[in-house]
């Protein structure tokens, strides 16, 4: 499993809440995190169009990618959880996760995603976003495993 992210944690809470997560995730799943450049923001087209660029070439030809988007589909916990043993049942060798920039992604990267996964209706920064991503995929992993920590 991996993270492909639209610029770096600038934040050190944030840092070190993901850098807990990623620690807890090690005994699971074997996990990567790519961080790409922000675009300059000036023009909001032009810097979706780069960063749809940088996610891009980060991804393999075929590999199977979830794109988060506040658009798409809303998932519980318990939720999440089937859907990624589906993923691993079904023989993927890797699933990769992109977090999109302040204005989103491309349609293209929209259309090849395997699923479009919402985190909320909420808007969160996407420092934020990050660690919520992290926390539930800890929480799918323990739920697949009935382990406590999801009560």
């Amino acid at each position: 499993m991996r993270l492909i992210a639209v610029d770096r944690i600038r934040t050190p809470y944030v840092a070190r809440a993901c850098e807990d997560f990623r620690a807890r995730l090690r005994p699971y799943y074997a996990y990567d995190e790519i961080e790409v450049r922000a675009g300059s923001g000036k023009d909001p087209s032009a810097t979706v169009r780069d960063e749809t660029e940088r996610i891009a070439r980060q991804l393999g030809d075929g590999e199977r990618y979830w794109l988060l988007d506040r658009s798409g589909t809303q998932l519980s916990s318990e939720a999440l959880a089937r859907r990624l043993d589906a993923v691993a049942r079904d023989g993927a060798q890797r699933l990769a996760l992109v977090i999109g920039g302040t204005f989103g992604t491309g349609k293209t990267l929209r259309e090849r995603a395997e699923f479009v996964w919402s985190l909320s209706d909420l808007t969160f920064l996407h420092e934020w976003a990050r660690i919520i991503v992290l926390e539930q995929l800890y929480r799918a992993a323990k739920i697949l495993r009935n382990e406590p920590y999801h009560h």
